[in-house]
């Protein structure tokens, strides 16, 4: 909102005085143009903040603690260690971990069985990897959706005041247009920076998921190495 809050400073027409607004009444007219939109897509905006910054230190965290889940484990694994690595995934809360927990418990099962225990539990982990991006996926079909809504609101209004003054005037018309378009704007404005936020949260666990399979292959080959012995 305050991207939108600028643009309204930049648009105005040369050669025409406006008021000189603070940033503070700009806030407030912006916040006044919208509407009966307003609560809605102001709703938006506070779950779209709280989901990002969840979001963005759960993976931080889950991350750091993945790869250096993930050294450890595939040290032991390479001095065949399986005992160790295993209470090393038993005492660590990162996604990698209980994967490559449930497989190790396995080992001695033969490696069918380590690989059906990976792939179960690692979609178990997926899932919660996940958690928050259909919220974020559905705010950014819905801020714009309900910034239409706006904009046919004002239409309406606009047109209202037609009728109901038997004339064409720009000003009966002026404040149910200004509704449209700000409520179309806020809308965009809200959509477009939660939708990068959905695609950088993607890309972070997809990432995150390509080098929990690379361990857990390399797990698997340690188990059938030392089986092979």
């Amino acid at each position: 909102m305050g991207g939108l809050i600028g643009l309204y400073g930049l648009l105005q027409i040369p050669g025409i005085d406006t008021p000189d607004l603070t940033f503070g009444e700009q806030v407030a007219l912006t916040w006044d143009n919208l509407g009966i939109m307003q609560y809605p897509l102001a709703a938006c905006v506070v779950v779209g903040l709280i989901v990002i910054v969840w979001k963005f230190f759960d993976l931080v965290g889950k991350s750091s603690s993945t790869k250096k889940t993930l050294r450890e484990v595939e040290g032991l694994l390479a001095e065949r260690r399986l005992r160790e690595a295993l209470e090393v995934c038993a005492n660590s809360t990162s996604p990698a971990a209980r994967i490559l927990h449930s497989g190790l418990e396995r080992h001695e099962e033969g490696t069918d069985r380590v690989m059906k225990a990976i792939e179960n539990q690692g979609l178990i982990e997926l899932s919660k990897l996940e958690s928050g991006l259909v919220v974020l996926a559905t705010l950014t079909n819905i801020a714009p959706l309900l910034g239409f809504l706006g904009t046919v609101i004002g239409m309406i209004v606009a047109f209202q005041s037609i009728e109901a003054a038997g004339e064409v005037e720009a000003t009966l018309v002026a404040g149910g247009i200004k509704i449209a378009l700000t409520t179309t704007a806020a809308g965009l404005v809200i959509a477009i920076p939660v939708s990068i936020a959905h695609n950088y949260f993607v890309s972070r666990i997809d990432s995150l998921v390509i080098d929990m399979e690379e361990s857990a292959q390399k797990m698997v080959d340690a188990i059938a190495s030392i089986e092979a012995a």
